[in-house]
């Protein structure tokens, strides 16, 4: 019985899968697989926190070598598009000094994943409000 009831399993998942791959493409479910980025950091040099109309909120870390951003990480309470986004706008800010990270936008993360459902794209916003929300504190720090 067990055998059948794990087969039952593995054949549900991989229709979850093949749906949520048809659904956001391959990039985003690559990410919500495997989220690069995630987790709190210790003594960020900039921290953003915003909570999105969806009710979703997000918090980015910076930290810098100088003037550029060395490491990134985010957490969020939300959705795995939420998870995704804040992925891409970590990756997108690590090596961008202060101009380049203000320069990352909600199309360019959009860009990076080919899309997103309309229903989700206020996701890539959110992340990107949120990481100029970080590097606006680490700005605020230094002055």
């Amino acid at each position: 019985m067990s055998h059948s009831l794990d087969e039952f399993a593995d054949r549900l998942q991989e229709e979850i899968n093949q749906e949520v791959i048809q659904t956001y493409g391959e990039k985003v479910y690559e990410r919500w697989r495997n989220p690069r980025f995630r987790g709190r950091m210790e003594s960020p040099a900039g921290y953003g926190r915003v909570t999105g109309n969806c009710g979703d909120t997000m918090e980015i870390f910076l930290r810098f070598e100088g003037e550029v951003v060395s490491d990134a990480s985010f957490t969020t309470d939300g959705c795995g598009c939420s998870a995704v986004c804040a992925s891409v706008a970590c990756e997108l800010a690590i090596g961008k000094g202060p101009k380049g990270v203000a320069d990352v936008t909600g199309e360019m993360i959009l860009h990076v994943l080919g899309g997103l459902p309309e229903d989700n794209v206020h996701c890539a916003f959110l992340a990107a409000e949120t990481l100029q929300v970080a590097a606006d504190d680490s700005m605020n720090r230094n002055t």
